[in-house]
């Protein structure tokens, strides 16, 4: 995806105190809002509470956004921030950090890196791996 002022963002120094990154919180409120994805599951009866159990409810959707090229690269991206984001707030020790070319990833506490957005894309294409699945193993101690 091509958003001038999200390639603006990711090209800032990370190391400054001022960087984008420097934020925590903030940077964990911008990618949680999830705009399309939130909406989408709305008009499916779907609640997200930030919770896997809502990672359940959203692997049981019938994927009716794979017929429109225009939406499916938006909400792909959607769904790995919410992946994320649902990662972040019920797995302790875990964090948003810059990833490849600028790119969120999700930081555990053991250091391993949990490239959420490439899932979200797989995930919108072809309904694998399990939303799920995927909080089950990177959840575990």
């Amino acid at each position: 995806m091509n958003i001038p002022f999200l390639d603006n963002w990711r090209k800032r120094p990370v190391e400054t105190a001022n960087g984008p990154w420097s934020d925590p919180d903030g940077v964990a409120q911008l990618l949680s809002e999830c705009d399309l994805l939130r909406d989408r599951a709305a008009r499916a009866g779907v609640a997200l509470g930030d919770t896997p159990l809502s990672l359940e409810a959203l692997d049981q959707l019938l994927p009716q956004w794979r017929g429109d090229p225009e939406e499916l690269p938006w909400l792909a991206n959607d769904v790995g921030l919410y992946l994320g984001t649902v990662i972040i707030r019920t797995v302790p020790g875990a964090y948003w950090a810059p990833g490849p070319e600028g790119r969120p990833v999700v930081v555990m506490a053991s250091g391993r890196e949990v490239d959420v957005v490439t899932t979200g894309q797989e995930w919108a294409d072809t309904g694998a791996p399990e939303l799920s699945q995927v909080y089950a193993e990177v959840a575990e101690p």
